[in-house]
């Protein structure tokens, strides 16, 4: 795995543009969708985790990967802050019940790597507890591989100027200041705690079972086509023959009679 450079301006490369975009997703949503019927068809399991800089686009690029697949096989794990009971318990605890069973896709938009990320950078764990779960982590993922799952791990990066950027957008936009919380802000300042934060998670935890994946997403069209890209390289899968689908004759009304009820029809005219 290449060292994640830092990179303090914008891409120099001309933004995608939105039709090229669109064209050449397309065909990939085709690949997932063969792709999802070989998992299913092969009882495959297949852990994928999403990490990276906020702001990098990871919801934005899981969205792109499972907007036209089965969200029964295609599952996104988000999950909140741990509860009180959660805090109590073995640190991998509640993500394990989230592993993929045969013939599933688990997508996990934030995963065990709160703690390597987040979690020391504000003071949510102890540097002891880093330290234990940097080391623990390796025989952890060796122990999923082991036992069939396929383990995929994204490090999504952004530059400072682009992240920068991004944080604007999300203050001046009404659709998106939901996505920008005091925490988001904090994490703003501390860019380079992040950078350490990521070697030392990158050092520990890029292993030949289980290697990151750096992907840069100044473009973020360019970045969400590239990882798709990538992951259907990573479980070789085959087009499954399907019988040609023809539409059944529909029934006859025979006896029956519509009836008049008396809908709240929500037409409207623009």
């Amino acid at each position: 795995m290449k060292k994640a450079k830092e990179n303090s301006g914008s891409t120099t490369v001309e933004p995608m543009k939105r039709s090229d975009y669109e064209a050449e997703l397309k065909k990939l949503h085709v690949e997932l969708v063969k792709l999802q019927q070989w998992v299913v068809h092969k009882q495959l399991k297949v852990c994928i985790v999403f990490e990276g800089r906020d702001t990098a686009g990871k919801g934005g690029t899981i969205k792109a990967i499972t907007e036209r697949v089965s969200s029964r096989i295609f599952r996104v794990v988000a999950l909140p802050s741990p509860t009180e009971r959660e805090k109590s318990q073995m640190y991998m605890q509640r993500y394990i019940r989230h592993l993929p069973a045969g013939g599933e896709i688990a997508i996990f938009d934030r995963s065990w790597y709160n703690r390597a990320g987040v979690e020391r950078v504000m003071g949510f764990c102890t540097e002891e507890q880093t330290q234990r779960f940097l080391e623990q982590t390796p025989a952890f993922e060796k122990a999923l591989v082991d036992a069939g799952i396929i383990l995929i791990k994204y490090w999504l990066e952004v530059s400072e100027a682009e992240q920068t950027q991004r944080l604007k957008d999300r203050i001046d936009d009404g659709r998106k200041i939901w996505k920008l919380s005091p925490m988001d802000l904090l994490s703003y300042s501390r860019w380079y705690d992040y950078s350490r934060a990521r070697d030392a998670m990158f050092k520990a935890t890029d292993t030949d079972f289980a290697p990151w994946h750096v992907a840069r997403t100044d473009d973020t069209r360019r970045g969400r086509l590239n990882i798709i890209r990538h992951l259907l390289k990573q479980i070789p899968y085959e087009e499954l023959p399907r019988e040609k689908i023809k539409l059944p004759r529909r029934q006859k009304p025979g006896n029956y009679t519509p009836v008049e009820h008396n809908f709240r029809f929500i037409d409207e005219a623009y």
